[in-house]
């Protein structure tokens, strides 16, 4: 029997994982830039969190998340995505007394029982970022400039930010209303998820990727036109901002995310790369969600940005370059191979990537080694070379050679190696 990964589930192999440690490299530079703090909330909470949070009749509560029940009787959940995660530690932990805003962001899994695509998994990483505690809208712009920014700095172009308002708790009723009476009467060619979620929760029938829906939707009524002063106001400053920091939009009235708890602000970042799975960023304002699960009235704001995706889009550029060692030692001789063992473990300690072999083996496998690791130097040194004092040091670009000092030979590579300060 051979064992495979299972479905919607992959290995990042090593030629990928450079691109990955580029993208977070990067990414937690901008966001310590931004004045972010990292926050590691574990992969596994009470169901009720997300159910809660995210709305039992999104697709994400009622068909995706993976839940078992514990050993006490308890539904425990693999998180499917991480804002809920981030504010119930806000609140279990108080963090708000600490400081009145808090900017917080988080690496890690999430879990999605849903159909794999290009882009998509069952088991997906993401960047997330939240701005807990301010009303917006500097607060909404500045995360959408975080977002732009990170994808800027990893080498992304030709995305587009999709801009949209859902209202507050007092202008949304009325719309959700209008809406239910539009979609009643086009019952016969929705889905039948989509007919009901016309009762349930229509706006979620602006996710639904079949087609019949997708034209359905595109004559409903905008909730742009039905959102109240305050909303209208707060859209208004934002879209100013983003207008005065040089960021186009496009306003998408269809833009409705897949998660209950957004209230105003809704936002993704697009591109034309991936088919229809094309968002690599997706965020809004969650005004109400912390007073839900129990905590104070604040206001709040995130996105979360998928890094498959992102790598993929990478890719499509070619491959990066993998990292190669500086330094291969190759030790001919018993002698030779017990000074070369404790060299290396010295230059290693020092930050300093050098490669040798385990085994006793002649110099042209230990040679054919080194090149196939792409090591830019190779040490030869055998008991002729520790009898001399001199060993050989090869550059494998040039195929030049020259003599080293063996005497010090640590110090003498940290400075052949530019590593000595």
């Amino acid at each position: 029997m051979e064992f495979t990964t299972l479905k919607g589930f992959k290995d990042v192999l090593p030629e990928d994982v450079g691109t990955w440690q580029r993208l977070e490299f990067k990414a937690r530079r901008i966001l310590r830039s931004f004045g972010f703090h990292e926050i590691k909330p574990p992969i596994i909470e009470k169901t009720e969190l997300f159910s809660r949070s995210i709305g039992q009749d999104t697709d994400i509560v009622s068909k995706e998340m993976y839940s078992i029940v514990d050993a006490k009787g308890k539904s425990i959940s693999l998180r499917p995505e991480a804002t809920a995660s981030v504010a119930r530690a806000y609140i279990q932990h108080r963090l708000y007394k600490k400081n009145p805003v808090q900017k917080l962001f988080t690496f890690g899994p999430m879990f999605r029982r849903e159909r794999p695509q290009k882009g998509r998994f069952r088991q997906f990483y993401q960047i997330n970022a939240e701005i807990l505690g301010d009303t917006g809208p500097r607060s909404d712009a500045d995360l959408i400039i975080l977002a732009t920014t990170i994808l800027s700095e990893v080498g992304l172009s030709g995305l587009t930010l999709h801009l949209n308002s859902l209202g507050c708790a007092q202008c949304r009723p009325r719309y959700r209303e209008g809406l239910q009476e539009f979609l009643s009467q086009r019952t016969d060619v929705l889905c039948s998820d989509c007919r009901k979620r016309a009762t349930t929760n229509p706006l979620r029938v602006f996710d639904c990727k079949v087609e019949t829906c997708n034209e359905v939707v595109s004559d409903a009524p905008s909730i742009l036109d039905h959102i109240c002063e305050d909303c209208r106001n707060h859209f208004d400053s934002l879209k100013g901002y983003l207008d005065d920091s040089n960021i186009p939009f496009v306003l998408n009235h269809r833009l409705v995310r897949g998660l209950d708890y957004y209230t105003r602000t809704s936002f993704e970042l697009q591109t034309e790369h991936l088919g229809a799975q094309n968002a690599v960023c997706g965020g809004g304002r969650y005004d109400a969600l912390l007073k839900l699960l129990g905590g104070p009235d604040h206001p709040a704001i995130g996105f979360a940005m998928g890094i498959e995706r992102l790598v993929d889009l990478l890719s499509e550029d070619g491959k990066e370059n993998s990292p190669a060692p500086e330094l291969f030692v190759a030790g001919l001789g018993e002698k030779a191979e017990g000074e070369v063992f404790g060299w290396v473990r010295d230059l290693r300690k020092a930050g300093i990537w050098v490669e040798m072999e385990y085994a006793s083996k002649a110099l042209k496998a230990q040679m054919k080694r080194a090149d196939r690791l792409g090591a830019k130097k190779v040490l030869m040194v055998g008991d002729n070379e520790l009898a001399s004092g001199k060993g050989v040091l090869r550059d494998m670009e040039t195929k030049e050679q020259k003599e080293i000092d063996l005497k010090n030979i640590v110090d003498n590579l940290k400075k052949v190696l530019g590593r000595d300060e």
